[in-house]
């Protein structure tokens, strides 16, 4: 990222003839922005460490070992419907933070553990942390051209917030769709890999309750994400599902009859599968247990506290987002510039999440100096994960921030779209949600894709004749499905795993859900932005592919045995 970052402002000051001043004042917004998603990165990692102390991780854990044995019913709640709300109200990689090491202490290996949590890290990702890869990703990357905001005037869109979730929208119903077979896929993919009998079958085997399971997160997901905007998709998504799911599993509601699917005696696990966190610990510092309420009650003030301040009849955001000097810190004019940059610390859910690690303190009856512990901890948690940003938003900002040179090119992205539509034409929505996946590959972060090539990606639609919004769109989901393969979350994911130097073999087990979640919504948007053609347009004949072939497997591993 520093070398990418030299590039960009290498290329701008001497081939896009960009002045000095200009280049610095993009970076120095890149610095500011780059500093509002650390300080929510911060505040997820502080308030996941408070519940690390008062031991309300570990109350969650067993309130989820209690539903059912069944592995493969383990790691649907927990690693696709709890990892979405934590997806949701966190983001930045905190599910694998907390659902990882959760089904580590159930008797999961470290590496099914940690495959799993990368697999659901797609449909949740473009609303996580409270929508920050549309509210400042798509954002960030789609208003640094002046002209967006007559294109979104033109759409019937006077407030740019409204014109963003009307993105959002779309970002939803692409993901929905796609969603469907994800919860299927991480039973699958754990049963392939790391079953005794190394095969996809046992995992298909719960097609039902995966279905089931997906579906009751991705129509409240949906839903949420037309009516309430980009903030709240995933995490209400998350703890809709939850409620739904769980209730429906204790009652045995389409559970798999039969045995109980576990994984192989520990002695005969590959090698390669276990990580040095030892899973037999039961108790966290000691803690005795408490009531499962009482454990979530930190997360539900989280999500209570996010709606109130986001609703608009209460309108709290004309306060939370006032224009005076103590609510809102901004630099306008930027070393003579076109840039300005502006931070709102009371309307960041960072202050939320800190907020709520305060009254946890309370809650669950910590000692000041076991909050220390957390809070110390969380520091040095958070220096890694804020070192790549620190280079790559000031990248991104230059990248976008290129026009008005003197060399009279178009700024970068929009450069780059006249060449790739030149080049793919018309079939470029195949190709656009694999760009997003190589811009979270690279940058670590769906939001940090987005503000890179959301702009590009608007250009490409314009120029192949298309609804711009809805290639925006694939780029967003394309971004969060980058998210299954990035190297920046499956280290992170394989550290509290304890599973160090694994991260290629983890990333093998991934590719194939990647590239199935990258193509299905690639298919999906050709097929929408094409269906002037009709329906049987190339994009809904290869959906219709994917989906004959996921009906095949299920029942080529459902077929009753019984002569």
């Amino acid at each position: 990222m520093p070398i990418a970052y030299v590039v960009a402002a290498a290329l701008a000051l001497f081939v896009w003839q960009i002045s000095l001043s200009k280049v610095l004042a993009a970076s120095v917004n890149g610095l500011i922005v780059a500093g509002t998603l650390i300080y929510i990165i911060f505040g997820a990692i502080l308030l996941l460490n408070t519940l690390q102390q008062s031991g309300a991780i570990n109350t969650i854990r067993q309130g989820f070992s209690d539903i059912t044995p069944d592995r493969r019913i383990q790691v649907i709640i927990i690693a696709w419907l709890f990892g979405s709300f934590i997806e949701g109200s966190a983001g930045f990689g905190t599910p694998a933070a907390v659902a990882v090491p959760l089904m580590v202490g159930l008797g999961f290996p470290a590496m099914a553990a940690v495959v799993a949590g990368m697999i659901i890290q797609s449909t949740p990702v473009s609303f996580g942390a409270m929508g920050t890869p549309i509210l400042v990703g798509v954002n960030t990357g789609l208003s640094a051209d002046p002209e967006m905001a007559a294109y979104a005037l033109e759409r019937g869109f006077s407030e740019w917030k409204d014109f963003l979730a009307f993105v959002g929208t779309k970002v939803a119903i692409i993901h929905a769709s796609a969603g469907t077979f994800i919860p299927l896929l991480v039973t699958a993919i754990m049963t392939r890999f790391f079953g005794a009998e190394r095969s996809f079958a046992a995992g298909f085997k719960v097609w039902k309750f995966a279905i089931f399971a997906a579906l009751s997160m991705t129509i409240p997901y949906l839903l949420v994400a037309t009516y309430l905007g980009p903030e709240f998709p995933s995490m209400f998504g998350g703890m809709i599902g939850l409620a739904i799911v769980v209730t429906a599993a204790k009652a045995g509601f389409l559970m798999p009859t039969g045995d109980h699917w576990d994984f192989d005696d520990k002695k005969n696990w590959d090698e390669e599968w276990t990580g040095s966190i030892q899973t037999e610990d039961a108790s966290i510092n000691g803690k005795a247990s408490m009531s499962l309420v009482r454990a979530w009650s930190p997360y539900l003030f989280v999500a209570g506290l996010l709606v109130l301040t986001r609703l608009p009849y209460i309108n709290m955001e004309a306060f939370l987002r006032s224009d005076h000097w103590l609510i809102t810190w901004s630099w306008t004019e930027i070393f003579g510039s076109d840039i300005s940059a502006s931070f709102q610390p009371l309307w960041s859910p960072g202050t939320i999440f800190i907020i709520v690690s305060l009254i946890t303190i309370l809650l669950h009856g910590l000692k000041g100096s076991e909050y220390r512990v957390g809070f110390g901890n969380s520091l040095k948690t958070l220096v890694p994960a804020s070192t790549a940003l620190v280079f790559t938003v000031p990248m991104v900002q230059v990248f976008i921030n290129s026009s008005g040179g003197a060399a009279g090119y178009e700024q970068m992205p929009i450069a780059l779209a006249e060449g790739v539509a030149n080049v793919a034409g018309n079939a470029w929505p195949f190709f656009s949600t694999f760009i997003g996946g190589l811009g979270a590959f690279v940058a670590g972060s769906n939001t940090v894709s987005n503000m890179m090539f959301s702009l590009f990606q608007f250009g490409v639609g314009e120029r192949i004749l298309v609804d711009p919004t809805w290639i925006v769109a694939l780029q967003a989901v394309g971004g969060a499905s980058g998210n299954i393969i990035c190297v920046h979350n499956v280290v992170a994911a394989s550290a509290v795993a304890g599973l160090i130097g694994k991260e290629g073999a983890v990333i093998r087990k991934t590719l194939l859900p990647f590239c199935y979640y990258a193509l299905m919504t690639g298919s999906i948007g050709y097929g929408i932005v094409n269906i002037g053609s009709g329906v049987f347009n190339a994009g809904f004949i290869v959906v219709a592919a994917i989906v004959a072939t996921m009906v095949y497997f299920i029942f080529k591993h459902n077929r009753s045995t019984v002569p």
